[in-house]
């Protein structure tokens, strides 16, 4: 996140006053990755490391989000490395406030977009969303599977975010959502971030993006768009869209839904989901 990417934190620190999702994704090896204990809390430590620093303010109330300077929104992608849902508590007062059931493997709290047998969450994973309710967590649905996401969204008393997703109506793929999905997270309240992976988009290039933000907006309203980049987990980009700096040119496509499209909804959302 420091060094040189697309979306680097001297980049972000140009910006200005920005919040970003920061997303720990707790995963070595490669081909079938572990997802341990170990790297979560080396990755989170490191987050934390830059607020010390003076580098980052952590968001851990809605208020936070008003203070200048770069904001981190920690979240945490899959819990695989989690005993049970109660682990979430030791999270929360670490400043964790955003958690995804899954990334791309099953898991004991649901299962995932992979999943062979869809069979949504399980009871540990309702504890764990009326866990994160109570605590002020935000449920993000990307990579979940579409039984644990109607699940999640049928049980949250909360808004429900899905953090980097598309549409499954635009293009087959096993990550994007399909309107029964969207639905459900626009009924909590929540957002679509739409995301930047290639192959989840309805064409490859920034054009593809906007289009993705306006069947959501026009079909379910544009309050619940807004943008998951995904730019630290790629190794491809779409054309026209591979840095923060082509942010103009997508906020011209979207046109007077722009400000609420990169910025507003996403805030509106977590100002109301937050801890006050």
């Amino acid at each position: 996140m420091s060094g040189q990417g697309p979306a680097s934190l001297d980049k972000l620190s140009k910006l200005g006053d920005v919040a970003v999702v920061a997303m720990i994704f707790p995963a070595v090896g490669r081909g079938r990755y572990d997802l341990t204990l170990n790297v979560l809390l080396n990755q989170l430590k490191y987050f934390l490391s830059l607020e010390l620093e003076g580098k980052v303010r952590i968001v851990r109330r809605a208020s936070d989000l008003d203070q200048p300077g770069v904001k981190l929104i920690i979240g945490l992608e899959g819990t695989d490395a989690l005993s049970d849902a109660y682990d979430l508590l030791w999270l929360f007062n670490a400043g964790l406030r955003v958690i995804a059931p899954t990334w791309n493997y099953n898991t004991k709290f649901a299962s995932s977009c992979t999943s062979k047998k869809d069979y949504g969450l399980t009871d540990q994973g309702e504890e764990l969303v009326k866990l994160a309710n109570e605590l002020g967590v935000i449920i993000d649905v990307s990579h979940s599977s579409r039984q644990t996401t109607l699940d999640v969204t049928s049980l949250s008393r909360k808004p429900v975010i899905a953090t980097h997703s598309n549409v499954m109506a635009l293009k087959q793929h096993y990550r994007n959502l399909d309107d029964a999905e969207i639905e459900g997270i626009v009924k909590t309240g929540g957002v679509i971030g739409v995301t930047s992976i290639p192959g989840t988009l309805p064409s490859d290039d920034i054009n593809g993006i906007a289009t993705v933000a306006s069947y959501i907006g026009e079909r379910f309203g544009w309050d619940y768009v807004a943008l998951g980049t995904d730019f630290l987990g790629l190794d491809k980009y779409p054309q026209g869209f591979s840095d923060l700096s082509n942010i103009d040119d997508l906020a011209s496509r979207l046109g007077s839904h722009a400000e609420a499209v990169l910025w507003g909804n996403a805030l509106r959302v977590f100002r109301q989901a937050l801890p006050q």
